[in-house]
């Protein structure tokens, strides 16, 4: 029995930078066979963006080598007209083609929707961007702290002092990119149902929002206006990031149950006879006195000790890890969540990667190839494609591919 739930899919990733190749390469985990299709000469600008230098200059860098892995890529040049060919060739044989060009890109280049769908009319067509294809905002440039920003995630992130602040880690381009993901998954099954196509129009603005929840329903359905508060939960007191011996702990102790085990624990009993701490409503009210009377309880152990006791008994906490350390916890490695690969270009380092969240009948689903190089599979695709070799040559003569 495979394991690849898209196993056979075929899927034309024409996407750049994060939001689009983050949604192909939660295809690729799970069997898709993504062909990235990429400009001759200089490919996804990711190529040329991340933390290591020498890395970007051989069009390795590290943020391409982060969500690539598991792909093929082809070179196209879709401003010739061979390149388009080639193209509308490759579609005829696909069943996902994503894009995250600005809205009208593609049919300038006399591959839109409709085209592509006279092509094949079973294909799904998936095209991300900031704000959508209709609207007045649909032909603004977007990147993700453009779209935190609008979404009003800046807005409660951090402190009242402070606030706003963007999240660490660009959040609106990679859950562009998981609703992207989804929806292209969920078009293949109306696909295998009906034989019909599907134009998917993904806004990584109303993903922002979406993904928001309470912050954004409690506005819509009681008027209630969110503000920042750092690293406390408007829900539910205690619950949020304290103090310990030795270092931060996130505590959420948010039912009555919790919180009296809470008390115990720490040794502070008296909280629960505290008539400013006895109702969950006097708790939120009073989240500044209560914070400092559970921190001093929890000054007499370490982080560590604490995840283990309270979580040991039923009360959800955990140390605040930095990556590295959040990297090296023995619950990912017993779920090989991260894997090592062979180097693109064969240079002596393995490389690491992250692979799927989601186990597929218990296996962890991993890339099967490191991100490939520049047109690395660009023959073998053309080959596939029905071209043959002089018929490669000449293509490859007029800076088509």
């Amino acid at each position: 029995m495979t394991h690849t739930l898209l196993d056979g899919v075929r899927v034309l990733d024409l996407t750049n930078v994060l939001a689009g190749p983050f949604a192909g390469y939660q295809l690729a985990l799970q069997g898709a066979d993504v062909l990235k299709i990429e400009m001759p000469g200089s490919g996804d600008l990711a190529r040329q963006l991340g933390a290591d230098r020498a890395l970007s200059e051989d069009l390795l860098g590290a943020s391409f080598l982060a969500q690539n892995a598991g792909k093929r890529s082809l070179t196209l040049n879709l401003k010739d007209p061979e390149g388009r060919a080639a193209l509308l060739r490759a579609v005829r044989e696909a069943d996902v083609l994503v894009e995250n060009f600005r809205p009208g890109v593609m049919d300038r280049l006399g591959l839109g929707w409709q085209e592509l769908r006279n092509e094949n009319p079973t294909l799904v067509y998936c095209a991300i961007s900031g704000f959508g294809q209709t609207g007045p905002m649909r032909s603004r440039p977007a990147y993700d702290q453009i779209v935190q920003g609008l979404s009003g995630m800046m807005s409660v992130t951090g402190t009242p002092e402070v606030a706003p602040l963007r999240a660490g880690f660009p959040v609106a381009d990679t859950l562009g990119g998981m609703a992207a993901a989804y929806a292209i998954a969920a078009a293949l099954v109306r696909r295998a149902r009906t034989g019909e196509g599907a134009l998917l129009d993904v806004s990584m603005l109303e993903a922002a929002l979406t993904a928001m929840g309470w912050v954004t329903s409690n506005y819509l359905i009681t008027g209630s206006e969110p503000h920042p508060m750092g690293n406390e939960n408007f829900t539910a007191a205690p619950s949020g990031t304290f103090a310990t011996a030795d270092g931060y702990l996130n505590i959420a102790a948010n039912r009555q149950q919790q919180f009296a085990t809470l008390c115990r624990l720490i040794a502070r009993d008296d909280l629960l006879d505290d008539p400013r701490f006895h109702h969950p409503a006097d708790r939120k009210a009073h989240r500044d006195e209560l914070r400092a009377e559970v921190e001093a309880g929890l000054s007499a152990r370490t982080a560590k000790e604490w995840e283990e006791v309270l979580s040991d008994a039923g009360v959800p906490a955990a140390r605040v890890l930095s990556v590295p350390d959040a990297l090296g916890l023995e619950q990912l490695a017993s779920r090989s969540f991260v894997h090592s690969l062979p180097f693109p270009d064969g240079r002596d380092r393995s490389l690491r990667v992250l692979g799927s969240p989601v186990s597929v009948d218990g296996h962890p689903a991993g890339p099967s190839a490191p991100p490939p190089l520049l047109g690395q599979h660009t023959d073998t695709v053309l080959a596939e494609l029905g071209y043959d070799e002089e018929e490669i040559a000449r293509l490859r003569e007029r800076g088509a591919v």
